[in-house]
């Protein structure tokens, strides 16, 4: 389905190589007293310290800043590699950068880390300056409007007006959507990729699944374990392994390990053995990876805003969320997507038919499941060089 004329894909180009290089990851603190952030749920945060990064040059007109929303576990290293031994690149590297479809010699991209994540913006594991502890549970409950805000002061702070487009994927798309709503004046461009403007029952039901995964663990301690010698780890890892399997399509996991065995030709036949299978091994394997980097409490509160992410409840409708809005908007769902399937795309698309907005819409074919966006960077390129180029020649 396509809605106001989107381009046909084309064939495949030669990969770009070249990258952003070395990067930094800046800090600032926000909302110093007696300016706190309010929070949707009327608590007061004060300070917020910000992580982010950015990539290529503001123009003098400041018409060229696009900022991009992180899925649930990312984080602001987008693109580029950080100055030590052993870095990775940025989990977008290949979409940003010089020549990409975030090209840096156009455009000066920005991410941020995300509130109440765990790389730098201020968070439960941060110290909560009323007590010298990390907040644990004793943080605010947080929303994708308390994450909305935060980011939008930030780019207030980077001397930015108006933002030529806000790109998100998944938990980064409700961000746009929330954005565009809040702020209606400050994006001309909003791209959302596998999102939708609420969690699935089914999503939700994942979610509470990872999330009592965490809580059972002996070792979460009601959220203070910061200060023990092993926090929950089983439960995380547990958390991730299930969360995943959503990330996933079955022909992703068919195509990609099907029933073969990890390290023999036949059965064990032993109750027990946790990696019989190889899709066994790589689960283990994900959860492992991802207790070494993210903490359990963030995992809580960040699950638990998209639970309650709505945006027709919270605005009276989705059409209502969209009336004073400008930006022009590029929409993606994927085939094999069951996390955010087409129909939740459809459902936005035709909302923003009804408050008469730009509006393109395309499916993508992808095996890759909610992934796709993330693994499958050509496809994304060829829609987002001409909506950024129309953007901006677009009137301010």
């Amino acid at each position: 389905m396509s809605v106001d004329g989107a381009d046909e894909l084309t064939g495949p180009r030669e990969k770009i190589t070249q990258t952003v290089g070395t990067v930094e990851t800046k800090y600032v603190d926000l909302f110093a007293p007696p300016h706190e952030l309010l929070m949707s749920v009327g608590a007061k945060l004060s300070p917020v310290r910000v992580a982010y990064e950015t990539y290529g040059e503001l123009s003098p007109a400041k018409d060229n800043a696009i900022f991009v929303c992180h899925a649930l576990t990312g984080d602001a290293h987008v693109a580029g590699l950080h100055d030590v031994e052993g870095a990775k690149p940025g989990w977008w590297d290949d979409l940003v950068g010089p020549g990409k479809g975030l090209d840096t010699n156009r455009y000066f991209v920005i991410c941020a880390n995300i509130l109440g994540g765990c790389k730098g913006t201020t968070g439960p594991s941060s110290i909560d300056p009323q007590t010298g502890q990390p907040f644990g549970l004793r943080f605010p409950f947080l929303t994708v409007a308390d994450m909305v805000e935060a980011h939008a002061a930030l780019v207030r702070h980077l001397g930015i007006d108006r933002l030529l487009a806000v790109i998100g994927g998944s938990l980064g798309g409700m961000q746009v959507l929330e954005w565009v709503a809040k702020y209606p004046r400050q994006v001309r461009g909003a791209v959302i990729l596998a999102s939708a403007a609420k969690l699935t029952a089914q999503g939700i039901a994942f979610n509470a699944v990872g999330r009592r995964a965490i809580v059972t663990d002996p070792n979460f301690h009601k959220g203070d374990f910061y200060s023990q010698e092993n926090g929950p780890k089983m439960g995380l890892a547990l958390a991730r392994m299930v969360a995943h399997i959503t990330y996933l399509s079955e022909a992703s996991i068919e195509m990609k390990f099907g029933r073969r065995l990890q390290n023999s030709t036949q059965f064990a036949y032993e109750l027990m053995k946790e990696t019989e299978f190889q899709i066994e091994s790589y689960l283990h394997h994900q959860g492992k990876r991802f207790v070494a980097r993210f903490d359990a409490n963030s995992y809580l509160y960040l699950t638990r805003a998209m639970d309650y992410f709505d945006m027709a409840d919270k605005y009276g409708s989705l059409e209502q969320a969209f009336e004073k809005t400008e930006a022009r908007f590029l929409i993606t769902s994927y085939t094999t997507d069951w996390l955010f399937p087409t129909v939740q795309s459809h459902e936005l698309v035709n909302a923003l038919v009804a408050a008469r907005r730009h509006v393109t819409f395309v499916e993508l074919p992808s095996p890759y499941g909610h992934d796709s966006f993330l693994l499958e960077v050509d496809p994304l390129e060829q829609l987002l060089r001409p909506f950024l180029e129309q953007t901006r020649k677009a009137a301010p």
